[in-house]
């Protein structure tokens, strides 16, 4: 099996990566060891292993509103940078050009942003056989009603089901 996080060979029916440490036990065990045929990340001697956290949901949401929304760029940073690496797609824009871009056109690239974000994620629950939730649409409404931060929070609570544990 081809670890999905790391691209490292492990041998046997382990659990966790030997390179990386990540849980195996949510890919199924088919011919190149991925779910979908999906590719794994090129392994290469400069990568390093991308540590998640379990975040507080609560505590970003207080942060982002003491902060006046300052918490809650970098809060968009971090979400869009760990939807990435969690996606594998590689040429996604990064989470400072997502912020530059909301600003620059005053929120509507953050509303086509919470719809692929929703893609990307249940693009995320398909690779490790869990059923997708079509939440991208939800994301947008909630983004056009001016309730962005509860699309955060649940995007959040979905990565936080993969951070490093």
């Amino acid at each position: 099996m081809i670890c999905p996080k790391c691209g490292n060979e492990v041998k046997g029916n382990a659990a966790f990566c030997n390179n990386c440490g990540a849980s195996l036990q949510a890919f199924s065990n088919n011919s190149n060891g991925f779910v979908n045929n999906t590719q794994p990340p090129q392994n290469n001697s400069n990568s390093s292993f991308y540590y998640i956290p379990n975040r507080s949901i609560g505590l970003c949401i207080l942060f982002s509103i003491i902060t006046c929304g300052i918490y809650g760029l970098y809060w968009l940073y971090k979400l869009t940078e760990e939807t990435n690496y969690l996606s594998g797609d590689t040429n996604a824009t990064s989470g400072g050009i997502v912020i530059i871009l909301s600003i620059v056109t005053c929120g509507i690239y953050g509303w086509y942003w919470l719809y692929k974000q929703g893609e990307r994620i249940d693009r995320i629950k398909t690779m490790h056989n869990m059923p997708p939730s079509n939440s991208s649409l939800v994301y947008l409404l909630l983004g056009i009603f001016g309730l962005a931060i509860i699309s955060y929070a649940i995007m959040q609570n979905e990565i936080n089901n993969f951070a490093t544990k």
